[in-house]
């Protein structure tokens, strides 16, 4: 539910007081409280209305200065068709510095093949209800010396950024830094703590979703 609140405007770094909410809304462990500041000059309501009135006035504006809207008929060299034509012979596309393979590059796949499949799988981590040690690095200044025990911290939130820079190649690369999640909470927690039924819930929860993809079926630890 993060990523969808995210894509409606709601963010994690909270700017109003405390005072102002804390004890009025329903705030509970391993829940993620989200804000969404609004504007009180705006009137949300009317938000179609408004955008469809500015996008009117923009239009009206660029009339007044471009012919674009204007129709023309067709030149009478297509009277016989349409032939191909070499897009290099045009002078305004040579001087722009086009070349083919722009448009080869541009065809090509934004993310890796396996980035829907591990960005699915994040999101359904990021989201369970044992994730809330995970989602951000460890604060140094609440953990003095959690950086001396743990040398190669990990968490849900680089992994987001690696993974949308396509720094996952593999889902095996993946899996190793989520490892490294639970491994590091292990590590520096006595198992008895939260902290460390957290990593192992939710350890577990990752498996039974990789499980549950046919084609990643051979990663699954070794019993």
């Amino acid at each position: 539910a993060i990523g969808y609140f995210k894509k409606q405007g709601f963010t994690k770094e909270i700017t109003l007081d405390k005072k102002v909410w804390m004890g009025y809304i329903k705030d509970y462990e391993g829940g993620t409280i989200m804000q969404c500041s609004m504007l009180p000059r705006i009137r949300y309501l009317e938000m179609g209305r408004m955008l469809l009135k500015q996008k009117e006035c923009v239009q009206a504006k660029i009339r007044a200065y471009s012919k674009s809207h204007n129709i023309h008929a067709p030149p009478k060299e297509w009277k016989n068709g349409i032939t191909e034509i070499n897009p290099l012979d045009i002078p305004a596309i040579r001087a722009s510095g086009w070349s083919p393979d722009m448009d080869e590059l541009a065809r090509q796949p934004r993310h890796g093949p396996n980035y829907n499949q591990l960005l699915h799988l994040l999101n359904d981590l990021q989201n369970h209800n044992s994730a809330w040690p995970f989602l951000v690095p460890v604060n140094r200044d609440d953990v003095a010396d959690y950086y001396d025990v743990i040398k190669e911290p990990m968490d849900l939130s680089t992994m987001e950024s690696k993974l949308e820079a396509d720094q996952y190649l593999t889902p095996e690369d993946f899996i190793k830094d989520a490892k490294l999640v639970f491994d590091n909470c292990r590590k520096y927690n006595n198992e008895s703590t939260p902290y460390a039924k957290s990593a192992n819930k939710l350890e577990k929860y990752m498996w039974q979703q990789i499980k549950a993809i046919p084609e990643w079926s051979h990663l699954e630890p070794e019993r």
